[in-house]
């Protein structure tokens, strides 16, 4: 069956979306592992080299994870010395993340491995279709945090 076919006109786009996402992740873990990184544990250095300062609760909404969850996976990274919590400025209850000089100097080590993968995983597209699925998943994701904000 051709890969365009795969899910069919009437297809459910979130359950393609998922499919892509599942091998993307597994692809994207096998590079990680010469780091000694999880997924979450990368995309949570991309977090925080972006945006330092976050809280575990950000970081599990980000992830798509609970507070329990992103709460084990910083307290790994923190294990490693890779990131660090500070208190929050505003909530007691809160702390803040930020990535270590460690994490920072991990982060870019792991970095151009994940975008080898990635570049290797689009070989056969055109440029305009990678530019067109970048355009369509930068709206969708807007459109999602429209909707999450009704």
């Amino acid at each position: 069956m051709p890969q365009s076919d795969k899910f069919g006109d009437d297809g459910v786009v979130s359950f393609a979306v998922r499919h892509v996402w599942l091998g993307m992740r597994a692809a994207i873990e096998d590079e990680l592992t010469e780091f000694g990184l999880t997924v979450p544990q990368f995309a949570t250095l991309i977090m925080l080299d972006g945006s330092p300062g976050l809280s575990i609760a950000e970081v599990a909404r980000l992830c798509g994870s609970t507070r329990q969850s992103a709460n084990e996976m910083v307290a790994g990274l923190e294990a490693r010395g890779l990131v660090e919590r500070s208190p929050h400025p505003t909530d007691r209850r809160a702390h803040q993340l930020h990535a270590t000089e460690a994490g920072l100097e991990m982060f870019a080590k792991a970095r151009p491995a994940v975008r080898r993968r990635e570049e290797e995983l689009e070989a056969g597209l055109s440029t305009e279709v990678r530019q067109a699925a970048r355009e369509w998943m930068a709206a969708l994701a807007a459109s999602c945090d429209v909707a999450d904000k009704k």
